[in-house]
């Protein structure tokens, strides 16, 4: 399942986008819960970065997850967004980072 947000101007122009693709992942021995996460296509306009906008669409991403009872979720990441994933929560290395809620 995917589910999708999106920040958008008066005008109705789209500037910053999110989305959480839950997956069926199964139980395993050490974590009973079945499903896993991944936060994807987070996206900022260069006019509007610096605002806030793709934390706003992660946090309604890990919202999205406690909704539906995920409680791990990963990403993958660039150098320049590694901070902002690290003050939500997410640890990892340098390219993929995970979140345990």
């Amino acid at each position: 399942m995917y589910v999708g947000f999106l920040a958008s101007t008066q005008g109705g122009e789209v500037v910053a986008g999110a989305g959480l693709l839950v997956l069926e992942w199964g139980p395993s021995r050490g974590d009973p819960q079945p499903y896993r996460a991944r936060v994807v296509n987070i996206w900022t306009h260069p006019d509007w970065r610096r605002q806030g906008l793709a934390r706003e669409g992660v946090l309604a991403c890990l919202d999205a997850a406690r909704q539906r009872g995920v409680t791990r979720l990963s990403l993958g990441t660039t150098a320049a967004a590694q901070g902002l994933y690290a003050s939500l929560g997410f640890r990892g290395s340098a390219t993929e980072m995970t979140l345990v809620l």
